[in-house]
């Protein structure tokens, strides 16, 4: 269903990434940014799965084609990332890729990516919607005055990296701002919504919840139809 393309960043520079597309080629855009492990398989099955739902999807290649499935490689690759490059550039260059073609782009990421969302959603000005999965930024990095886009949120009561206690400054920095978000809670530990996330072995008690999961998509899938269109 997909393949590979190539587009600018605001800076001239070229990044390559994954696109999915609906049947007829038409529709609004979601730009989707993926977890630690890279751009691979599962993320690419995310782009496919919105593309069916009526979306052109893009992930941008952050790693410049390295993905890995070991958690040390995992946190390298990341610790290796520039946040603020990655969300003003990279992922800003996606949105504007696809705002040549789609009405109305969202955003949406999961983990390392749902972290990249909530600072994309501060530093893309074209993105018109943002959905944010089990991640965050340090909050000092989140200004969230400059949001302007409607956010939802899916939050894993068991989370370990991200832990719960830790939403709630975020949530409290979002109302402050009069952002326009909603915030879900689930009984789950981190990484529920990725299919190849198989309980403690893999990294810091992730876990696979195929119903919560459905539940969290449709919510998604709600949303997007409610602000994308």
């Amino acid at each position: 269903m997909g393949s590979t393309v190539t587009f600018k960043r605001p800076d001239g520079q070229s990044v390559s990434g994954y696109l999915a597309e609906p049947e007829g080629g038409q529709g609004p855009g979601v730009v989707v940014i993926q977890e630690w492990w890279g751009l691979n398989d599962q993320i690419r099955g995310v782009a496919d799965r919105l593309a069916e739902a009526g979306y052109v999807a893009l992930v941008p290649d952050l790693y410049r084609g390295k993905s890995t499935v070991e958690a040390e490689e995992a946190h390298h690759l990341m610790t290796g990332l520039n946040f603020g490059e990655a969300a003003s550039q990279d992922i800003r260059g996606a949105v504007q890729h696809l705002k040549a073609r789609c009405p109305k782009v969202g955003v949406t990421g999961f983990c390392m990516g749902g972290a990249l969302t909530v600072l994309s959603v501060t530093m893309v000005p074209e993105a018109d919607a943002g959905c944010i999965w089990y991640g965050f930024p340090p909050l000092e990095f989140v200004d969230a005055s400059k949001i302007k886009a409607p956010l939802i949120a899916h939050w894993a009561t068991q989370d370990v990296p991200f832990p719960i206690a830790n939403v709630a400054a975020l949530e409290e920095k979002f109302k402050a701002a009069g952002v326009a978000y909603h915030g879900y809670r689930y009984l789950a530990h981190h990484g529920f919504a990725n299919e190849t996330a198989q309980g403690p072995g893999r990294i810091e008690m992730t876990q696979y919840d195929e119903a919560w999961a459905q539940i969290a998509w449709d919510r998604t899938l709600r949303f997007f139809g409610r602000t994308l269109g």
